[in-house]
């Protein structure tokens, strides 16, 4: 069963872990028609494949030390290290250290676009199959 998301208006924690970030699983922390808060949470040396979403997006480096690579290059970031990537760039994240991130997505319609954490519900006119 899945996590409920938190509602507008509803305070949300992202402080960092610390010794409770080992064990700790990525949970989407608030999701909208129009924004998904992702709290993702990288084992050391895990990484993320290769993937895009249609909009901006934000990562947010809440602990640990995260390669955010794209085809221009790597931006390594650090805790209270931010960086915005435009729409359509494709990029992957590995993880240096345990590390937790907190990813930005703005949606259309509940979708991020590429699978890049849109959820359940995709454009009939694109390649992907449409989940219930």
């Amino acid at each position: 069963m899945a996590l409920p998301h938190a509602k507008h208006l509803d305070v949300i924690n992202v402080a960092p872990l610390g010794n409770q970030l080992q064990g700790t699983v990525s949970t989407s922390l608030i999701k909208t028609d129009r924004i998904q808060l992702l709290h993702m949470v990288l084992a050391a040396h895990q990484e993320q494949p290769m993937h895009h979403v249609d909009d901006e997006c934000t990562i947010h480096c809440l602990e640990g030390e995260v390669d955010v690579v794209m085809g221009g290059g790597v931006r390594q970031l650090r805790p209270g290290n931010v960086v915005v990537l435009p729409p359509k760039e494709r990029h992957a994240l590995k993880a240096r250290a345990e590390s937790a991130v907190l990813v930005t997505l703005l949606l259309h319609g509940g979708d991020a676009g590429d699978q890049g954490g849109g959820g359940n519900r995709r454009d009939p006119d694109k390649a992907s199959p449409t989940k219930p």
